[in-house]
């Protein structure tokens, strides 16, 4: 019989195993606030290219300066959670603002979006229902569905022909409730749904349709309104989950938002909202201070959208592969796990701070770089970056000297 040691010299075997087959992923310790340029913790100053900060928000003065209020006039925590004495009025002022901002009717604030999907699906659906889910879906949505009895059916990678099959065969299954839930945009890829399909599919069957928008609110679309505004649906989707760790000031807190009875019953049922604290006061200020920001103009995402246009077209230029289309996410291709953690070392030398992603993140053989692109990049910082690139680059052989 295995005793208690033997669990730890198992869990040791593993970390070993991990290093040596050069997948062991270690944290990186920076010293400042996000933005185009962190400070590590030898003191370096560097590029950052991996961040959420899509905006440039995270140290917004307007958004600091709203948190340090909201610190001040409504407390550092609740010490509670929503239903018993942990709703002050700017948390409802702020799920009314996601809901007007998103298209909706009602939003409910989760103390992050990994909980919204985690808390989404057990409280609307049971064993009469069906889910249909990209194969490709963020790891939350995939935990969020085994906590349901739905019937579960996945679809092939952004594929509207098995998409459809799945669907018929949900229906062949004589599922009551059918729900199509997608990423709005792939976090690993950058790949954005073709949503204006699938919702007219899911009007085809039947069958609602869910997205989770955690790399899009804020800046895709031409107002910023995301996926669904990019598409030319928006007000047409079901349900909508996101996140205010990105894009929308990069601190922590997430939400679900669409129609009112949906959100009533997740505020009855969904777990993580019942049993976990709220987001604390400083944030909502700091969300509401996002919102007005992106309500009142859209230069941040315009320049985002430069900024993106420029990177993908010079990364490409130096002789890189990355991953086809718009997005600010721009995955730079290495295809060997080894390779990429050699790159990602090699370019923090450099000056720019860019992780390499492998197995179990993405699959094996599809190593990368995922660079993110910022509106707090100036054009100089992306010439660097690129630079970088190309040298660390032909050192390694990726590219031709």
């Amino acid at each position: 019989m295995a005793n208690i040691q033997d669990f730890y010299q198992h869990v040791r075997q593993e970390l070993d195993g991990i290093r040596e087959a050069g997948l062991f992923k270690g944290e990186r310790i920076i010293t400042s606030p996000q933005g185009a340029v962190v400070r590590t913790r030898d003191g370096r100053e560097v590029i950052n290219l991996c961040a959420n900060n899509y905006l440039g928000l995270s140290s917004h003065p307007q958004v600091i300066e709203a948190a340090h209020e909201a610190l001040r006039t409504h407390g550092y925590g609740l010490s509670s959670v929503r239903f018993i004495c942990g709703t002050q009025d700017i948390h409802k002022e702020l799920e009314a603002r996601i809901a007007r901002f998103l298209g909706t009717e009602d939003t409910i604030l989760y103390a992050a979006a990994f909980d919204a999907n985690g808390g989404l699906f057990e409280p609307l659906l049971g064993e009469a229902d069906a889910i249909i889910s990209d194969e490709l879906n963020h790891a939350s949505i995939i935990d969020g569905i085994r906590l349901c009895k739905a019937k579960r059916f996945r679809y092939k990678h952004n594929d509207l022909a098995d998409l459809e099959a799945q669907l018929q065969a949900a229906e062949a299954a004589g599922a009551r409730f059918k729900l199509v839930f997608t990423d709005g945009v792939f976090s690993m890829d950058g790949t954005i749904a073709q949503l204006d399909k699938i919702r007219a599919l899911c009007d085809r069957y039947g069958a609602l349709l869910g997205i989770d928008e955690c790399h899009a609110s804020g800046f895709l679309g031409a107002t910023g309104r995301g996926t669904h505004e990019h598409r030319g649906v928006f007000g047409k989707i079901d349900i909508i989950t996101g996140t205010l760790g990105k894009a929308l000031g990069g601190a922590s807190g997430g939400f679900t938002t669409g129609k009112r009875e949906v959100i009533e019953l997740l505020r009855q049922r969904s777990r993580p909202y019942l049993f976990s604290n709220t987001v604390a006061p400083s944030i909502v200020g700091g969300s509401l201070a996002v919102l007005d920001i992106l309500e009142g103009s859209t230069q941040l995402r315009d320049k985002l959208e430069a900024n993106t246009a420029y990177f993908r077209e010079a990364i490409q230029a130096a002789g890189f592969e990355i991953k086809p289309g718009t997005h600010p996410i721009t995955p730079v291709m290495v295809y060997d796990a080894v390779k990429a953690q050699q790159l990602s070392a090699r370019l923090l030398e450099l000056g720019v701070y860019a992780v390499g992603f492998f197995y179990p993140v993405v699959p094996k053989g599809q190593a990368r770089i995922r660079t993110q692109i910022s509106a707090v990049h100036e054009r100089h910082h992306l010439e660097q970056a690129v630079a970088a690139f190309t040298q660390a680059g032909r050192e390694l052989g990726l590219i031709p000297a």
